[in-house]
């Protein structure tokens, strides 16, 4: 260890050539179990990415087993999507049948349903990954089940949407503050004091990029359909129109793309850098650049592999959080209680059944 690891507050020195056996094991075992086993792979997983980080002086630990992330998706599958695929299909059948009001209604419940559970979705994984990360033989947690978050994702989206998308950035801040002054580390609770400020101009950046790009769009159309009659009309304009409107919409989306992560870079470093617990603080210094680099090689990992490289990108994720997640401030280790909060016995199933994750 250097100098300057050892002035690091977060350190993780594992190394891909200790993970790739993990992972590859993860991922044939998986495919042997027609899916079964990546519960179990992703335990696996997080238990040597967490024994390989250094938090001060001591290791992280991750105390989940695959049981639990099983038992938690195999709920999720019976309580919520099931429930979820059925409302879909009466809707459809109500809409069939000439009932567009009646559909409308339980269309209308559906995407109710499905946001309140998204948000109770994100709590609750925060609040199982907290409760099974130890540290000194300290764990984390939270005793709110989630569901006043919920509703609270609901009406802040409901609100940003409603107010055609600008006030997006302040839901997006206000539930990340919500969620976490909800968790603790010990008998500490997370205070988390993120603002919009410096924000709204690259969100900005995202919001008019649409409908800059569709006026340009139109522009590029304009040309191109020139361009090919000047150049005798036939296949050859056609070819050339065709090919300008592709290069168009993949300018687009890379432009867009960029702007899009530019925001993120900067909503994510301020809302990490706004956190504290009891007299530690938090910072994150991940520029866009730093997101450009790591989602390029994910790109890079992933096509040159032919999709294998899929299974080094949680090593990847993790890697570059701790790589740029800091700590300023002092833990008086004597004081330091084991929490009290309650520990979920299931796992993140509720999230893994929208698809979502986190970084």
């Amino acid at each position: 260890m250097t100098e300057d690891q050892t002035d690091t507050a977060f350190e993780f020195d594992g190394r891909w050539q200790d993970y790739a056996p993990i992972a590859f094991t993860n991922l044939l075992l998986t495919i042997v179990t027609l899916g079964l086993y990546r519960f179990w792979g992703k335990a696996r997983s997080r238990r040597y990415l967490w024994s390989r980080t250094r938090f001060i002086d001591d290791r992280l630990e991750w105390a989940g087993t695959g049981l639990e992330l099983f038992k938690g998706a195999v709920m999720a599958l019976l309580l919520i999507v099931l429930p979820l695929v059925l409302l879909n299909m009466l809707t459809q059948s109500l809409v069939l049948q000439g009932q567009t009001l009646l559909g409308g209604l339980v269309g209308t419940v559906q995407l109710v349903l499905v946001l309140l559970l998204i948000g109770v979705a994100l709590f609750r994984s925060l609040r199982y990954r907290l409760s099974r990360t130890y540290w000194r033989g300290i764990r984390g947690g939270s005793d709110d089940p989630g569901l006043g978050y919920g509703w609270s994702y609901l009406w802040k989206n409901a609100v940003g949407y409603l107010a055609l998308g600008l006030l997006l950035p302040w839901a997006m801040v206000s539930l990340w503050n919500e969620r976490w002054s909800a968790m603790s580390f010990g008998q500490h609770r997370f205070s988390a004091n993120g603002t919009v400020d410096g924000l709204i101009r690259r969100y900005l950046l995202c919001y008019l990029a649409p409908l800059i790009g569709l006026a340009a769009g139109f522009v590029l159309i304009g040309l191109a359909l020139a361009w090919g009659r000047s150049a005798g009309g036939g296949l050859a304009g056609a070819g050339i129109s065709f090919a300008l409107v592709v290069l168009g919409a993949l300018c687009f989306y890379l432009l867009f793309g960029l702007v899009v992560m530019a925001f993120y870079a900067k909503f994510f470093r301020q809302m990490v850098d706004g956190m504290a617990l009891d007299r530690l603080t938090f910072r994150f210094d991940a520029t866009t650049r730093d997101w450009l680099v790591l989602l390029l090689g994910d790109f890079a990992l992933v096509v040159v592999t032919l999709g294998i490289g899929v299974i080094f990108l949680d090593y990847r994720h993790w890697k570059f959080l701790i790589d740029h997640l800091e700590a300023f401030g002092e833990i008086d280790m004597a004081a330091l209680n084991q929490s009290t909060t309650a520990t979920p016995r299931q796992g993140e199933g509720l999230l893994d059944a929208f698809d979502m994750g986190a970084l």
